[in-house]
């Protein structure tokens, strides 16, 4: 675990009493100033600047991990159909076990007759409905906002997906001429890979210095959120935080642990332990996007290749998004439950279905989590009265269940790499 000269304390440990602290503040303080006139509100506005910092550089670095795995080894078609294989086994078990406990509790029965009052006892969040209605699930459309315009555009926008379009590409055509170094009109790409390799290096020594404020940042939003909602919403809606949790959790510290260690070879005191610093830094900035960089040295500690761990963490960052999809289902189905209506099979699975393009497609949006569930649930034919209740009913208690949702992506890109790492150790010279 990474330690600051300046504090000995593991990286993970320092994150936890910043939540600590955080909530505590939050719950004394609330809005009011308490320091100089300085009040929660702003200490989240800092908090959230270190957050802006970490994601703006580690799209670039995304950008530049994938072509320099590039000059080191290709990444090859049987590299990506595994990724996506094990992509799919995890998602699969993910909607087992939220599909399960919903119906095989369905807890959101508790909520019958209650939706009013309970509506009427949460505040509203306007904006975040504004931004749902600005979502969709059309394949074709979002499809096109994946293809830039220019090659500039997704380092702006920090568009994850065609950030890694754009490295797969050039990456290939970059392996394509170092395999033909030699041969007549085949430029001499030396200097090129030793460019790639310097600024990726650079910028896992920048990444590397603003991981250290993370704790501080982590400080800040956790007493915003906790000083603007309060304490007291969690007993009105702690059914639903519950069995989200529930579910989020069996995932996330039963089947990974169990397919790390027996399907990879990482047993839980590995993948937990030394997985901790990255997976305590997404619960806390609710983002698995600026984790990648304690992700990827995680895996170097745990032992995982650098092309299994970038190939996971870098290229398959949006397939790993078992928290998002995992959620989708599972709040689907409770409120509809708590409406009084009984879906079937086939409604389920249209609600599996949207809830797979929502992890893989739409997780570039702010919160996608919560912002397009109202999407999911009219997909499955669900009436505009569950709709509308969706965002304004469970938005109080999301940023807690945001979090889980980032922490269980977080372990999800290292299952994945660790996996594809055990296979690339069996099958040694066959990745052609």
């Amino acid at each position: 675990m990474q330690r600051n000269p300046l504090w000995p304390l593991p990286l993970s440990l320092r994150v936890v009493i910043a939540v600590a602290l955080g909530i505590s503040l939050g719950a004394w303080s609330g809005t009011r100033p308490f320091l100089w006139g300085l009040d929660t509100n702003q200490l989240g506005q800092l908090g959230l600047l270190v957050i802006r910092l970490l994601k703006a550089l580690a799209v670039p670095l995304i950008l530049f991990a994938i072509l320099d795995a590039f000059t080191h080894a290709p990444i090859t078609a049987k590299s990506g159909a595994r990724l996506v294989g094990i992509c799919l086994v995890n998602v699969s078990v993910a909607f087992a076990i939220g599909l399960g406990l919903m119906n095989t509790f369905e807890p959101g029965r508790a909520w019958q007759g209650h939706m009013e009052q309970l509506t009427a006892q949460v505040p509203s969040a306007p904006d975040k409905a504004k931004a749902a209605a600005d979502a969709t699930l059309d394949p074709l459309k979002n499809l096109s906002g994946y293809i830039p315009q220019s090659l500039v555009e997704p380092l702006v926008s920090n568009n994850v997906i065609s950030v890694v379009l754009i490295a797969l590409l050039f990456g290939a055509a970059l392996r394509w001429l170092k395999e033909r170094q030699g041969e007549t009109d085949v430029a001499d790409i030396r200097p090129l890979e030793n460019l790639i390799a310097a600024v990726y290096q650079i910028l896992v020594k920048a990444l590397g210095w603003v991981v250290e404020w993370v704790p501080y940042a982590v400080f800040g939003l956790v007493a915003q959120v906790v000083g603007k909602a309060g304490v007291g919403i969690f007993a009105q809606l702690a059914g639903f935080l519950g069995i989200i949790s529930l579910g989020l959790c069996l995932h996330a510290l039963v089947y990974y642990p169990l397919m790390a260690w027996l399907a990879g070879g990482k047993p839980p005191q590995v993948y937990l332990k030394q997985g901790a610093d990255a997976v305590l830094t997404g619960l806390s900035t609710n983002s698995s996007l600026a984790t990648i960089p304690i992700t990827l040295r995680c895996l170097d500690t745990m032992g995982v290749s650098a092309r299994s761990a970038r190939l996971a963490a870098c290229a398959g960052t949006n397939l790993n998004n078992d928290g998002v999809t995992l959620y989708e289902a599972m709040a689907a189905l409770f409120l509809a439950q708590a409406m009084g209506y009984a879906l079937g099979l086939e409604q389920q699975a249209v609600i599996v279905f949207s809830a797979l393009m929502a992890g893989a497609g739409i997780a570039g949006i702010p919160e996608a989590g919560l912002i397009v569930l109202p999407l999911v649930l009219s997909a499955a034919g669900l009436p505009e009265a569950v709709v509308a209740a969706a965002i304004p009913l469970i938005a109080p208690v999301d940023w807690i269940i945001a979090r889980i949702r980032s922490g269980v992506n977080v372990l999800s890109d290292m299952l994945v790499a660790i996996l594809l790492d055990a296979w690339e150790r069996r099958r040694p010279g066959r990745d052609g």
